[in-house]
């Protein structure tokens, strides 16, 4: 019930990558709508001005209400205005073998 009521919802995404010493790898900033949420896939987004989808863990509790502005992505430079939800990620690497 809680996860469709995040359906068509604005998410502005944080991603931050980084090697198995923990150090930064690259940092990327996404926006989209969220197109469906699920065990499988985890959360859905379709991202904006590409089509492409992107997946995220099925983690509810790491969507959190956007406060009203505007978000400069620092790549891009574009400014995305008043997204709905935002979350923010870290993927660290495992140890090489």
């Amino acid at each position: 019930m809680l996860a469709a009521s995040y359906i068509g919802k604005h998410l502005l995404i944080g991603m931050t990558y980084l090697d198995h010493n923990e150090q930064l790898i690259e940092q990327k900033q996404l926006h989209g709508e969220i197109v469906r949420i699920n065990e499988n896939e985890g959360i859905v987004i379709k991202l904006h001005n590409s089509g492409e989808e992107f997946k995220l863990p099925p983690e509810l509790d790491s969507l959190k209400p956007a406060p009203p502005g505007e978000y400069r992505l620092h790549a891009t430079g574009e400014v995305v205005v008043d997204p709905d939800l935002l979350t923010i990620w870290t993927q660290t690497k495992a140890k090489p073998k």
